[in-house]
């Protein structure tokens, strides 16, 4: 009976730290894991710029490069900058190594100003009226190499924010807002 006892205690031990470990939000696994840098490549489509940025450091994030990630994810159009949301990179940042991949993000589009994005509105479908974009929470992306699909499946996978999937246009869409696909 006693041996029946620990392996009882043992169990319900185990299980509540399952529990425990299951309720606690996305971002705190990644507290909980080893501390490590966080390294982002992209190429810009629209301006021909590559950027080469360790954004987190393993204890925390490095606010020069935060500053050089704001600027190539400028609005080129009208040559605006605004801060972009790090959870964002951090998206990135997980998602290629859910793909599995190294190669450089192709960008192509991080920032828009309202103008810019209701200029877009005018001329094109499917731009949002209040987009992501415009709060510097979202990017337009491919990786070379890596089908679109299976970006969109890590994407979703992550449940980090809302998911867009253009097939047609050859991108994906990831943003910090809620959890929604279409």
């Amino acid at each position: 009976m006693d041996k029946f006892d620990a392996n009882r205690r043992k169990l319900l031990a185990l299980g509540g730290v399952a529990l425990g470990a299951a309720l606690l939000p996305t971002q705190a696994f990644a507290t909980l894991s080893t501390p490590r840098p966080r390294i982002l490549k992209l190429n810009n489509l629209n301006t021909g710029e590559s950027i080469k940025a360790e954004f987190f450091d393993g204890r925390g994030y490095i606010q020069d490069e935060l500053a050089r990630l704001n600027h190539f994810f400028r609005d080129y159009r009208a040559n605006k900058t605004r801060d972009i949301d790090p959870r964002l990179f951090d998206q990135l940042y997980r998602l290629q190594g859910l793909v599995g991949t190294t190669r450089p993000v192709q960008l192509i589009s991080g920032y828009r100003s309202l103008d810019t994005n209701n200029e877009m509105r005018a001329h094109r479908r499917g731009v949002a009226k209040k987009s992501y974009h415009t709060r510097g929470q979202a990017m337009d992306f491919h990786i070379e190499g890596v089908s679109l699909s299976n970006i969109r499946k890590a994407a979703l996978s992550m449940r980090a924010g809302g998911v867009g999937y253009y097939p047609r246009s050859n991108f994906v869409h990831i943003d910090t807002g809620p959890v929604r696909h279409w």
